[in-house]
């Protein structure tokens, strides 16, 4: 699985390429996690390296009122994956209170359920992130085509 993905990341922009292998390894950790806890730890953190990769590929806004969260940011630059990011955002306490040691608090339904989430969207954030790189190829052809006529 790892060859395959990492041959899926090259062409993909520096940033963008390096938080997908990144959430890859998270994704795999979720899943041999022995404990429920650790999945759904490490299934939102493969889920924010994903996040992180597309803002990467797509930029970050900006401004005053900049949003503050990946999940807020997302939706701003990438409104396809909105579910995604909402899905997320709402378990971040979850994590949160594992993170303060309350491991009880994640059934292993809910951990799961979250490992298969983190893998669906860690596919679609790889998509958008091919198709607006392919596409930022096509482009750049355009313009070394016009300017060599």
């Amino acid at each position: 699985m790892d060859a395959i993905r990492s041959r899926v990341t090259v062409g993909l922009p520096g940033p963008a390429a390096e938080l997908l292998q990144r959430a890859d390894g998270e994704l795999l950790a979720a899943q041999f996690s022995p404990e429920p806890w650790e999945q759904l730890s490490h299934a939102h953190l493969a889920a924010v390296r994903a996040g992180a990769a597309l803002l990467a590929a797509r930029g970050r806004p900006g401004g005053r009122r900049a949003p503050r969260t990946v999940w807020d940011m997302i939706d701003l630059v990438a409104p396809e994956v909105q579910r995604w990011s909402a899905y997320f955002a709402a378990g971040a306490p979850l994590r949160s209170a594992v993170e303060a040691g309350r491991f009880d608090v994640v059934s292993p339904a809910r951990a799961e359920q979250a490992v298969c989430a983190a893998e669906d969207f860690l596919d679609a954030v790889r998509a958008l992130v091919e198709d607006d790189a392919a596409d930022d190829d096509v482009a750049g052809a355009g313009v070394l085509a016009a300017r060599a006529s």
